[in-house]
Formats: C-alpha cells, structure tokens, sequence
C-alpha cells in the first residue's frame, strides 16, 4: 500500500508532538523519582505493554515466530531508543524542552542526511542536495537560536 506524502506528514507532524510532550512528562517523572535511568525504565516499560497489547489484539502473536530470523543489529533499535528516552528526560531540565527537541532533530537530520546518501539499512537512496544541506543548515540555526 503507498501512502500519499499529504497523508504521512499529519501522522509525523503529531509524532514530533508527541516526542515534544513525552520529554517533561518524562522529566518529571525523572525528578519525582530523583532517578533519571528509573524514569526511563518506568517509560519504555508501559510502551512496551502498550505495543505487547496492540500487537497480540491486531496481528496476533505471528510476528513474534520468526525472532530467530532476526539480525543481531536489528535490535540496537531498542537501544537507541532507549537512550534517546534517557537523554531528553535528562536534558530537558537543564535546556528546556524547545532548545532539547531542536537539538534532538538537528541531530536527526544529520544522521538522516548521511543514512538517505548511502541508502544504509535497506532505504533508498537519495541524494546530497542544496536544498537538505540548506534545511540541515536552518534547523542548526533554529538550535542556536532557541538558546538566546
């Protein structure tokens, strides 16, 4: 099934919300517990029976059959991301959350610019413009910004 560029981006755009609004929450939950790694935990735990619920309720547990097709690298994913949680909750004290999620994306971006070059990781390629470069370029801009 292809999606239309006009139907992905709302689904995205509320995504990036959501990432915005889980960094305090998650920040607050690291102070109430004086403990950043415990806040973390707690986090990704209630995702992950969120996801254990709506896995087995849409799809069933067919999908869990085939881990021993799996490639070690295919689950750094779970580590990245739970690092990713562990950072904001962490920094978002000390940045505040815009100057926290446009850190976050500029580094994205960056990654994402050298991942759509050489197509790592199965996606397709897609390459350097002027036009990224410069998009690249104005979210840095906006991550110096958002601290004056």
């Amino acid at each position: 099934m292809s999606l239309s560029f006009w139907t992905v981006i709302p689904v995205i755009v509320l995504a990036g919300a959501a990432v915005a609004l889980q960094a305090p929450i998650n920040s607050a939950l690291g102070r109430t517990l004086d403990n950043t790694l415990s806040a973390a935990c707690i986090s990704f735990g209630v995702g992950f029976l969120i996801l254990i619920i709506l896995t087995l309720t849409t799809n069933g547990p067919a999908g869990f059959y085939r881990l021993s097709e799996i490639q070690w690298w295919q689950i750094t994913g779970g580590v990245l991301g739970a690092f990713y949680v562990w950072a904001t909750l962490w920094g978002v004290p000390t940045l505040g959350v815009l100057t926290t999620i446009a850190a976050l994306i500029f580094g994205q971006m960056l990654i994402a610019l050298f991942l759509d070059t050489f197509g790592h990781f199965g996606m397709p390629v897609k390459d350097i413009s002027i036009q990224r470069i410069v998009a690249v370029f104005l979210v840095s801009a906006g991550l110096v910004l958002s601290r004056y």
